[in-house]
């Protein structure tokens, strides 16, 4: 039996990226017979982990609020751990509390806070390129979530704990090509005031998602498919004002609808009703939202050179980062249903269904007993 103590405080009320990542492995683990685990939480967070399950051990002890909380892992947290009776201690955003006794596993999501800082807001830069930098240094295992980032992590931090390379998975209950209900899915499209046919990207707003290129992409082909939409799903996080501008200055920016933060169980509906899915990120630690798409049957398009690209295997369509005419072009032969279409789909179903979040539980749990 590995006994683990799983830090869940940093997972926001709205979950986006490494916090779906935190939510899904948590649910994982909360069902094996063969980990205990004790989920670390913030104080008024407690409910959302003691559903997981009825066997559920749920430590909510944080602070709520961020800064305080990041002060309490280095000072408070190594003091608690003890009397917890665990032997491994996971930091699945960046961190550890780095004066624990017990080994400590850390899950780096990506490397772009050294490559680029602006796609970040300042305040955070200096903190996770610390907080990576110990983690490279001193934990006992790292979390890498692709390949792509493992090899980033390698060439910038030299790490000298093993590095383990665990994708994601993803949710194949609800993320399927075919709905179980059809009014269901049409529910949710109506509302967030969506109907087809559309193009969608799902991610939170933020510069590295690169956005204001798939307004300018969309801008350029909707001339010639008059009821095409572009349906952007996501809360704002920062840095939005490009895209406020690449939407105003757009001939057919009538035609984008912002849903803002989308509710997890409309995610799947939006996908399998889209005529293509963009994911334009200029660089990711995985891309989870290209591989929902996978799973759900959508055409894809995202970009070359990145941990998407590792993700799709031959099962997405492929531009340049930041090419906005590439991208128009792309997003035109998925409208128009080109003719190795079919074959992708079938891929990407493929791909999708290897990607489970049973396999990336057993994944973790491997690299915590390989320090017990």
């Amino acid at each position: 039996m590995t006994r683990l103590s799983l830090d869940v405080s940093a997972v926001p009320p709205k979950p986006a990226g490494a916090g779906r990542y935190t939510i899904d492995l948590a649910r994982e683990l909360a069902h094996r017979a063969d980990v205990q685990t004790t989920f670390v939480a913030r104080r008024d967070d407690a409910e959302r982990w003691e559903a997981l399950g009825a066997e559920v051990s749920v430590a909510a002890v944080a602070p709520g609020r961020r800064p305080l909380r990041l002060t309490w892992e280095q000072v408070r947290l190594p003091r608690l751990l003890p009397g917890l009776g665990v032997d491994v201690h996971h930091g699945p955003h960046y961190t550890m509390p780095e004066r624990a006794r017990l080994p400590k596993v850390v899950t780096v999501h990506d490397v772009t806070f050294f490559d680029h800082p602006e796609w970040h807001e300042r305040t955070k830069v200096p903190f996770f390129r610390r907080a990576i930098r110990v983690a490279a240094r001193h934990a006992d295992a790292v979390v890498c979530v692709s390949r792509t980032t493992a090899e980033l992590l390698h060439a910038r931090c030299s790490p000298l704990a093993p590095v383990h390379v665990i994708p994601h998975g993803v949710d194949l209950d609800r993320f399927a090509a075919v709905a179980l209900d059809d009014a269901g899915d049409d529910a949710h499209l109506d509302a967030l005031g969506v109907r087809a046919p559309y193009v969608l990207f799902v991610g939170t707003i933020e510069p590295r998602k690169d956005v204001p290129t798939l307004v300018r992409a969309f801008d350029r082909m909707a001339g010639v498919h008059h009821d095409l939409r572009l349906v952007l799903a996501g809360g704002n996080g920062w840095g939005t004002g490009p895209v406020d501008k690449a939407i105003a200055e757009a001939r057919h920016g009538g035609r984008v609808v912002r849903t803002g933060y989308v509710p997890d169980d409309a995610v799947p509906a939006l996908l399998r009703r889209a005529a293509a899915v963009a994911y334009p990120a200029l660089e990711e630690g995985f891309g989870l939202p290209a591989l929902e798409a996978l799973a759900c049957g959508a055409p894809l398009v995202t970009t070359s050179g990145s941990a998407m690209e590792e993700v799709a295997a031959g099962a997405a369509l492929l531009v340049e980062p930041g090419d906005a005419d590439g991208l128009s072009g792309a997003l035109d032969m998925l409208v128009r249903g080109d003719v190795r279409l079919d074959e992708r789909r079938r891929r990407g179903l493929e791909i999708a269904a290897r990607h489970t979040w049973a396999a990336s539980a057993d994944a973790h749990v491997e690299a915590y007993r390989t320090l017990l």
